[in-house]
C-alpha cells in the first residue's frame, strides 16, 4: 500500500483528504502538532506528533513508511488574524513549510500537493478567474501561501522535486457520513456560522444573529458572492493530483471550485429551506479587502485531473455541515 505523508491532516481539510486516501487505497500518515488539529480527527491511518521544523520526525516518518509523496495542508489560515499578526503567518506558512519541504527533500520525497488559496489573486480583474490571474493578494495570509508556491517553484529548480499547487475557493459543507466537518475556533466560515445561528449554538448562535458583511456590493441582491466547494469534492481533487505526480506528472497549478458564484444571501434563503428554519441575521458594513466576486475557472482541472465536483451543490453542503453542527464528535 503507498503511503501518503499529510501535513495538516488532523484538521478540516486534511482529515477528509485522509478519509478520501484510504477509500483510493492509500495509506495516509499524518503529521500534525494538534495546534489547531484534533486527536479524534485522525481515523485512517496513523499520526505522527510533531511540528513541521521536526526534521528527526518527518525524516523518520519518512523511512518508517516508505514514503513517496505528501500533501501540505498545515497552515495558519485566518485572514483577520494575519493582518494582526502577520510575522506568525510567515513564521508558519512559509518559515515552516520550507522547513518540511527541505526535509522532505533529504528523505528523498519527489512529489508534494500543496494546498494553497483563491486569496492569491487578491481583487480580482476578472471572473471567473483563470489560473493565470495576476497575483495581487491583499492580506498577509494570501502573501505567505504565494511566498511558499515560489519556494515549491525555486526547490524543484534545485532538486527532484515535482509539485501540484491548488488554490480552492471556499471550502464547505461536512463529510456526508458525519466523520468530518469544521471545528474551527474561533469559526469564520460562512456555513457553519449559519448552521450555528440558525440551532442557536457556538459562535453565531446563543440568540446572536448572523452578521452579512456588506448589502452594497453590484450583484443582484447587493451581497458578496462567492465559489462553495464541498470538502469531499476538494479531498478528491488532492487524491487526483498525487495519482498525477506519482504518475510523473510536471508541476502544476489548479483552481479548485465549481465555477458558479452564490450570494450570502441566496446561501441563507437555501439554508432556511433546507433547514427549515428561519437564520437570525444583521447587516453590517463590508469588511476591509473583502472582493466582490471570488470565482473559480475550473476548466484546467476538469481536463487535465479529470475532475468535477459531485457534491457541492448548496442542498449538500448545508444538509452536511448541518449534521455535522448538531452532532460534532471533536
Amino acid at each position: 500500500m503507498t503511503a501518503v505523508l499529510v501535513a495538516g491532516g488532523a484538521g478540516y481539510i486534511g482529515a477528509q483528504t485522509c478519509k478520501a486516501l484510504a477509500m483510493a487505497g492509500y495509506m495516509p500518515v499524518t503529521l500534525d502538532s494538534l495546534v489547531t488539529g484534533y486527536r479524534a480527527a485522525v481515523k485512517w491511518g496513523p499520526l505522527v506528533e510533531a511540528d513541521l521544523r521536526d526534521r528527526d520526525a518527518v525524516l523518520g516518518a519518512i523511512a518508517r513508511y516508505d514514503i513517496k509523496s505528501a500533501i501540505h495542508f498545515a497552515a495558519f489560515s485566518l485572514v483577520g488574524e494575519s493582518t494582526k499578526n502577520p510575522a506568525k503567518y510567515y513564521n508558519n506558512n512559509v518559515g515552516a513549510a520550507t522547513a518540511f519541504v527541505e526535509a522532505l527533500v533529504e528523505g528523498g520525497v519527489e512529489a508534494i500537493v500543496f494546498s494553497s488559496t483563491a486569496a492569491a489573486y487578491g481583487i480580482p480583474q476578472q471572473t471567473p478567474i483563470p489560473e493565470d490571474h495576476p497575483l495581487a493578494p491583499i492580506n498577509p495570509y494570501g502573501g505567505s501561501k504565494i511566498a511558499f508556491e515560489q519556494v515549491l517553484h525555486w526547490m524543484s529548480q534545485a532538486h527532484p522535486l515535482r509539485y501540484t499547487i491548488l488554490r480552492y475557493f471556499n471550502a464547505a459543507g461536512a463529510d456526508p457520513d458525519g466523520e468530518v466537518g469544521e471545528s474551527h475556533i474561533p469559526e469564520t466560515h460562512l456555513i457553519p456560522l449559519i448552521c450555528q445561528a440558525a440551532f442557536n449554538q457556538g459562535i453565531a448562535g446563543n440568540g446572536q444573529p448572523l452578521n452579512v458583511f456588506g448589502t452594497d456590493y453590484d450583484t443582484k441582491d447587493g451581497t458578496a458572492i462567492r465559489d462553495y466547494i464541498h470538502v469531499v469534492d476538494l479531498a478528491a481533487a488532492h487524491v487526483a493530483a498525487v495519482g498525477r505526480l506519482l504518475d510523473g506528472g510536471d508541476n502544476r497549478i489548479f483552481n479548485v471550485g465549481t465555477g458558479e458564484g452564490v450570494t450570502v444571501l441566496d446561501m441563507l434563503k437555501t439554508a432556511e429551506r433546507v433547514l427549515g428554519r428561519a437564520v437570525p441575521h444583521s447587516f453590517g458594513p463590508r469588511r476591509a479587502g473583502d472582493p466582490q466576486a471570488l470565482v473559480a475557472d475550473v476548466s484546467r482541472i476538469r481536463s487535465e485531473l479529470d475532475w468535477t465536483p459531485l457534491r457541492s451543490d448548496l442542498e449538500t453542503l448545508i444538509r452536511t455541515a448541518a449534521l455535522w453542527q448538531e452532532n460534532r464528535l471533536y
